[in-house]
C-alpha cells in the first residue's frame, strides 16, 4: 500500500489524512465521514480535473505530499459526528425472538385463522396500527371485583398486542377470540353449512370492540403543562382520539309544520365512524360522505298530529385524531334472507381533506392551517428537488470556490482598465456567489420560519384537545377489506402502511418508504402504495369496508416535526 498525506480542509477545518494511492475516492470520503459527519453522497472533493468521483483511481490524481484539498458539504438531516455503539453489536441469530420481531423492518407477526375469523383479524391489524391505542392499553391495569381477566374484552387485548409484539410468527387469538363470544354473543354463532362457526361483518366486529374500549379504556393527559384541573382528568381513550362530534339539524320536510310554528332542532352528538353511503351515483369517496351526512328519518309531528318524514342534515364540529370511515356496502336482501353486497367501484384518497365536511366554526379555524401546510410542502418539495438536481448533475454548482478565484481574477483585469461611468447612471451590479452549506442555510432558515407561522395559525381551543387533528387533514394509515358476494362469506384482510423507524435517542419517526403491509391472516406481505388503488371495488375481488385516516403530523412551537 503506497500512501500520501494530505490536508483536506472543511468549513475553516484542518484534518490530515493519510491517502491510500491504490483506492478509490469512494474510500477516501468514508474517511472524511468519520472525521466530519458529513455523509459521502453529500460530500463535494476538489481535485485535479474537478470533483472528486466515487470511482475515482487514487494513484492517478497526481496527490503530493501535504497537499491542501477543499472539501465541501454538510450533515443530513440526523447526520454527524460517529460515535461509538453504546451496545454491544448483536446478530440477528443470536437474539431471541422477541429481540428480533422489535428490530427495524422485521415482518410484524400475523394471526392465525381459527375458523371463519378472518374478520377479527383483519379488525385487529389495523387497531393495533394506532401507536397511542397500544400505549393506552399497555399502562391498562384490570380492575373490575366482578369480571375475570379472562372475559375482559380490553385486558385481553392488552396481552394480544403484547405478545404480537414479541414473536414475527402468526398468533393464535384464543383468549381474545373467547372474550369477544362471551360480551356479543352473535360472535359465537355457529355455521348453517356445517360444523364450525359462522363468518361475521368486519365492521360489527371493530364496532363492537371499540364500543367496549370506550368504556374500560381510560386515557390520561399527556400535557407538558395541563391547566388547573386537567392534569388529573382522565376521560375515554376512544372519545379522545376516535370520536368526532356532530352538529345535527332536524327539519320536517312538510312545509305545513313550519307554517304551523314547529321550528328545526338543533343537537350534538357524537360519532365513532363517517358512513360512505353507496348508491348509483356514488364513484368517490366524498359522494359517499355528502350522501351519509344526511338523511331521511320518519317521526311524529306534534304540530301536524301524524307522523312524517324529518331531514337530519349533520356536519363536523369535532375532527378526531383518527378518523374511521365505513363503507356501507352490505345491505339485507329480503328475498335470499342474508346481506348482499354493493358492488360498485368508489375510489378514495390516500390524503383526505376533511374540511369541506365541517361547521363554519370549525372550518374558519381550521382552513389557515390547512393552507399554510400546503405553502410549506411546495416550499419543502422546491427545496428537495433542487438539492436531487444539484446532486444529479455537479455542474450547476459549478465549484462556488472556483468560481470565487475567477471572479477575483476578472475584477484585478477590471481594475487595470480605466473606469467608465455607465452610460444611464445606474449603478453596476456584481455577482455574489453562495456556497451549498450558505444555499441550504438560508432555505432551511425561510423553512423553519414558516413553519413557526403553520404552528401560530393553530386555534388555541383546538390545540388544547390532544386528541383533535389541528388541520382538517387526512393521511390513510389502514384498511380492512372484503373480498366475496355477501357478509355471511367470502374473506377480509387488513392493509396497514408501514411507519418511519423511531430514533431511540432522539424519538423522532424517520421517512416512511410509502409501503404497506398486507396481513392475510397469519400471511404477512409487503406491497407497494398501488396495491391501494385497487382497492376501490367493482366486482368480487378484494373491495375496501373500513379506512382509518389519520391527522398528519405538524410542527412543534419550534419547527421540529414530532
Amino acid at each position: 500500500m503506497a500512501a500520501i498525506n494530505v490536508v483536506i480542509k472543511h468549513q475553516g477545518k484542518k484534518y490530515d489524512v493519510e491517502v491510500d494511492t491504490s483506492s478509490t475516492g469512494e474510500v477516501l470520503k468514508y474517511q472524511l465521514y468519520s472525521l466530519t459527519g458529513v455523509e459521502p453522497d453529500r460530500q463535494k472533493i476538489l481535485v485535479k480535473g474537478g470533483q472528486l468521483k466515487d470511482d475515482a483511481d487514487m494513484s492517478k490524481l497526481g496527490l503530493k505530499s501535504g497537499q491542501v484539498i477543499m472539501m465541501m458539504g454538510t450533515p443530513g438531516e440526523g447526520g454527524g459526528a460517529i460515535v461509538r455503539p453504546t451496545e454491544k453489536i448483536k446478530f440477528l441469530e443470536d437474539m431471541t425472538e422477541a429481540e428480533a420481531a422489535r428490530q427495524v423492518g422485521a415482518t410484524p407477526a400475523g394471526l392465525v385463522n381459527l375458523g371463519n375469523t378472518c374478520y377479527l383479524n383483519s379488525t385487529l391489524q389495523a387497531l393495533r396500527s394506532i401507536p397511542e391505542l397500544q400505549d393506552a392499553l399497555a399502562k391498562h391495569k384490570h380492575t373490575s371485583m366482578t369480571e375475570i381477566p379472562q372475559m375482559d374484552l380490553t385486558t385481553q387485548l392488552k396481552d394480544l398486542f403484547k405478545d404480537m409484539a414479541e414473536t414475527q410468527f402468526g398468533m393464535p387469538p384464543f383468549t381474545f377470540l373467547n372474550a369477544l363470544r362471551m360480551a356479543f354473543p352473535q360472535f359465537a354463532e355457529r355455521s348453517r353449512k356445517g360444523d364450525g362457526y359462522a363468518q361475521q361483518d368486519a365492521e360489527e366486529a371493530w364496532s363492537q370492540i371499540v364500543s367496549q374500549l370506550r368504556q374500560k379504556l381510560q386515557s390520561q393527559s399527556q400535557s407538558q403543562n395541563p391547566t388547573e384541573g386537567e392534569s388529573a382528568k382522565a376521560g375515554s381513550f376512544i372519545d379522545k382520539y376516535m370520536a368526532g362530534e356532530f352538529s345535527s339539524t332536524l327539519e320536517c320536510d312538510d312545509p305545513a309544520a313550519r307554517e304551523g310554528g314547529e321550528q328545526p332542532t338543533s343537537a350534538k352528538e357524537p360519532f365513532l365512524k363517517l358512513n360512505c353511503h353507496i348508491d348509483n351515483q356514488t364513484a368517490h369517496l366524498r359522494d359517499g360522505l355528502v350522501s351519509g351526512l344526511s338523511e331521511k328519518i320518519e317521526k311524529r309531528s306534534e304540530v301536524l298530529g301524524r307522523d312524517e318524514m324529518y331531514t337530519k342534515t349533520s356536519k363536523i364540529s369535532r375532527l378526531p385524531k383518527y378518523l374511521t370511515v365505513h363503507f356501507v356496502r352490505f345491505f339485507w336482501k329480503r328475498d335470499v334472507q342474508k346481506k348482499a353486497k354493493i358492488m360498485r367501484k368508489v375510489t378514495f384518497p390516500h390524503e383526505l381533506d376533511a374540511v369541506e365536511f365541517c361547521t363554519d366554526e370549525l372550518r374558519k379555524a381550521l382552513v389557515p392551517v390547512r393552507d399554510k401546510v400546503r405553502e410549506v410542502r411546495k416550499d419543502e418539495e422546491d427545496v428537495e428537488r433542487a438539492r436531487k438536481r444539484r446532486k444529479r448533475n455537479p455542474a450547476l454548482d459549478e465549484l462556488p470556490e472556483e468560481k470565487k478565484e475567477r471572479a477575483k481574477k476578472d475584477a484585478k483585469k477590471d481594475d487595470k482598465k480605466p473606469a467608465a461611468a455607465p452610460a444611464d447612471g445606474d449603478v453596476e451590479m456584481t455577482e455574489t456567489f453562495k456556497t451549498d452549506a450558505e444555499w441550504e442555510a438560508e432555505k432551511d432558515a425561510a423553512l423553519l420560519a414558516s413553519k413557526k407561522e403553520l404552528n401560530a395559525l393553530i386555534d388555541p381551543e383546538i390545540r388544547k384537545d390532544e386528541g383533535a387533528n389541528q388541520s382538517g387533514i387526512y393521511e390513510l394509515r389502514a384498511v380492512v377489506t372484503h373480498q366475496g358476494a355477501s357478509a355471511d362469506s367470502g374473506h377480509y384482510t387488513a392493509y396497514v402502511k408501514k411507519t418511519g423507524h423511531k430514533d431511540p435517542v432522539t424519538g423522532k419517526i424517520g421517512e416512511e418508504d410509502g409501503k404497506w403491509w398486507w396481513f392475510n391472516d397469519d400471511k404477512v406481505t409487503e406491497v407497494t402504495s398501488d396495491k391501494i388503488d385497487a382497492l376501490a371495488g367493482g366486482g368480487e375481488s378484494h373491495s375496501a369496508l373500513i379506512l382509518l385516516y389519520k391527522a398528519i403530523t405538524l410542527p412543534t412551537a419550534e419547527g421540529i416535526m414530532e
